[in-house]
């Protein structure tokens, strides 16, 4: 597990030390010196697309051409620059230029630049099964998409979520969450460029038996409805644990139920049901809990070892 302090943009901006080294004009020549990743809220894209940064008592500009890394090296869409107003950015300092008696002192800032620094000393080391932290930052029908650190973007699959299947991101996710996941899959770094990266997530979940652990039978319990088939109902119990009720009609996908829990078989890794109830009320969503932080995941097996299924 290669250990990083790159971090998905929004997390070091309250830090102490992210404070520290915007706090004074010797502060941020050592952060400058030593290309320090720094982070501060956009505030504001001016008609040439350049982003001002909200770094008092100087003007802090990250110039377009300095907004963001890409892999073919054109500048990026105007998209990509608008939508990061009213955000925290990373950069490091390109210059410092003092004030001439009137315009404030500048600050001349590259995102750019720190997102190289992180696909040169972090991304590019990343390993398959790896655990990294992650931000949501958009949804798709597909998955979802996430910050892996600085602004590089990476896809987390929806049917990488989690073991119980759900019918949208948004049923496990915010935008702007911040989530732990793991690599799933990467293609070998060619020069600055990161290697495409896929990410998974339900390895962090638990295992079939640690979700299991927290039910009993004879329990009722509330869970959510994710399928209905028409042999039974799937309900969740947990983001890595569902179990199966007998079809019965007035239900649908959503719904809270009140499960009571017949039999739980972990050879045949089967959650025995009988539906209670069921209504619907605001969208749910389950907390995901970690059983896994840190670490590599590859060796990871959700199934219990007397599971007697392939």
């Amino acid at each position: 597990m290669f250990e990083s302090t790159f971090l998905p943009e929004g997390i070091l901006i309250s830090s102490p030390e992210n404070k520290e080294a915007l706090s004074s004009s010797a502060a941020l020549e050592k952060a400058m010196l030593n290309e320090t990743v720094l982070e501060a809220r956009a505030i504001l894209c001016d008609n040439e697309l350049n982003l001002l940064l909200d770094i008092s008592p100087y003007r802090a500009i990250i110039p377009r051409e300095e907004v963001a890394w890409t892999e073919d090296g054109m500048p990026c869409r105007d998209i990509a620059i608008i939508t990061r107003v009213g955000k925290a950015v990373c950069f490091v300092i390109d210059d410092i230029i003092p004030s001439d008696g009137i315009s404030p002192p500048t600050l001349l800032l590259s995102r750019r630049r720190a997102q190289v620094k992180c696909i040169r000393e972090y991304l590019n080391h990343l390993l398959p099964g790896d655990v990294i932290d992650a931000r949501i930052t958009h949804f798709e029908p597909f998955g979802c998409f996430c910050d892996i650190g600085c602004g590089i973007v990476s896809l987390l699959s929806i049917d990488c979520i989690s073991v119980s299947r759900i019918s949208h991101p948004s049923d496990r996710f915010f935008v702007g969450e911040f989530i732990k996941a793991a690599v799933k899959s990467r293609d070998e770094p060619v020069g600055i460029s990161h290697g495409r990266i896929s990410l998974t997530h339900k390895e962090l979940l638990g295992t079939w038996n640690e979700n299991a652990a927290k039910f009993q039978i004879g329990q009722t319990v509330a869970g959510i409805i994710r399928s209905i088939e028409s042999y039974g109902i799937f309900v969740e119990l947990a983001p890595n644990l569902a179990g199966l009720a007998e079809w019965k009609p007035g239900v649908e996908v959503g719904q809270i139920a009140a499960v009571y829990i017949k039999n739980i078989i972990p050879k045949k890794m089967k959650v025995k049901l009988v539906l209670i109830d069921s209504h619907s009320s605001d969208k749910p969503r389950t907390t995901n809990t970690y059983f896994i932080t840190s670490g590599n995941v590859s060796n990871w097996r959700y199934a219990p070892d007397e599971y007697e299924g392939k």
